[in-house]
């Protein structure tokens, strides 16, 4: 059985190590997958997740992980953004557990953890020329296209009313 629930700090390594994962067989690179956790940990890729107390569940949001028999498998989490508006942020599952509902699942319950919370629109950004199957995935939950608000010109933003 599969279990989504809130992370505990302790799972906090644990879960980076799931999104490097994905992230590497997804976007690739010349380097070993140690080697590219390596290299984005020292940039400071996922820093905020080091401290999810402050920078997710006291920042009106949450953060959430799939569990099954005791490792996690996926993540999600939702953050403030602006009045009304989350950003939905993480929502990354390993490559064997695809195409069985986990990720539509994670995002219900982010999407209710939003309207409990008071929001009425989530926003995200992806990369437009690699995330092609999750812009998909986004769009049959009802996402639409927006300007992207972020810093990286391959991203492009999508939002979605709650």
């Amino acid at each position: 059985m599969i279990e989504i629930r809130p992370i505990r700090e302790h799972e906090i390594q644990e879960a980076k190590r799931v999104i490097f994962t994905v992230a590497y067989e997804i976007f690739g690179g010349a380097t070993t997958l140690e080697e590219s956790i390596a290299k984005f940990s020292a940039q400071g890729k996922l820093n905020e997740m080091d401290d999810a107390q402050k920078n997710y569940f006291e920042n009106g949001g949450t953060f959430l992980v799939s569990v099954k028999d005791g490792r996690i498998i996926g993540t999600g989490a939702i953050r403030y953004l602006e009045d009304g508006v989350c950003e939905l942020k993480r929502l990354w599952l390993l490559t064997e557990y695809h195409g069985q509902g986990l990720g539509y699942r994670m995002m219900q319950e982010l999407i209710n953890a939003a309207r409990q919370k008071g929001y009425r629109v989530m926003r995200l950004l992806t990369d437009r020329f690699v995330q092609r199957r999750a812009i998909e995935f986004y769009k049959q939950l009802g996402f639409y296209e927006i300007p992207s608000f972020g810093d990286d010109p391959d991203d492009m933003g999508m939002e979605m009313s709650l």
